[in-house]
């Protein structure tokens, strides 16, 4: 199938899916990431909020259980939480909608230099987003006035600590904005039963060498929080 192909695919999906008013699945790695979504949702009840854990593996699972649990009855499935920006890319109190997302240290490490998992042969380390639902809830949380961006988010095992790391995910991965955990997961448990699946970001640090000192949670919390009361309606 070619990505123009998979791209039809999804859109069709996304038309069915709108169409028969089935539920929304926002997953998050922690409680404070999920009470902030909560809060900006205003208790509307079409969409059901989890925290998973953090990283890609306790995500995918937690995911794929509650998808299993009703399979019917999901149309998206987007991740959602705080996360690490690119600088030039996404700064600190902003969003990013993932126009893809990526396992960008998933594969294998070589003399001549690190081969992704496309690269092995072994399958695939990009997950197409929904561009219709993307649309819409871009659209949505900039008619807000919050400041947002779309471009890759990157899934990483370990969190980029250093700016070596950082210059080095930033040339694997053109245009990479932010950086989180568990998107990856959450966007395989879904695509593998064919949900439409996005990723919503909110920028607490700047991705590269680590400074808590310089961390603003709980304004990406916030931010989270105001970015979900905006995509409330595309949601219901």
């Amino acid at each position: 199938m070619t990505p123009h192909q998979h791209t039809d695919t999804i859109h069709a999906s996304d038309d069915e899916l709108h169409k028969t008013k089935k539920r929304v699945l926002i997953v998050t790695a922690v409680e404070a990431e999920r009470d902030a979504v909560l809060r900006g949702l205003q208790g509307i009840k079409s969409v059901d909020v989890i925290a998973a854990g953090v990283g890609a593996a306790a995500a995918a699972a937690r995911t794929a259980a509650a998808l299993a649990a009703a399979i019917a009855s999901y149309r998206l499935v987007i991740s959602a939480g705080i996360g690490g920006g690119f600088a030039g890319r996404a700064e600190i109190g902003s969003l990013v909608v993932a126009d893809l997302i990526v396992a960008a240290d998933l594969g294998a490490e070589t003399q001549d230099g690190f081969l992704s998992l496309d690269e092995l042969g072994f399958g695939s380390a990009r997950i197409a987003v929904s561009a219709e639902w993307n649309n819409r809830l871009f659209e949505a949380i900039h008619s807000a006035g919050l400041p947002v961006c779309s471009g890759p988010i990157l899934t990483v095992t370990t969190a980029t600590g250093t700016a070596e790391t950082t210059s080095v995910l930033a040339d694997r991965i053109s245009g990479a904005a932010a950086e989180g955990m568990e998107g990856h997961g959450v966007a395989v448990a879904a695509s593998g039963l064919g949900i439409p699946v996005t990723e919503i970001r909110a920028i607490s640090n700047a991705v590269g060498p680590r400074d808590r000192a310089a961390w603003r949670i709980g304004e990406a919390l916030a931010t989270l929080e105001a970015a979900s009361k905006a995509i409330r309606e595309v949601l219901t």
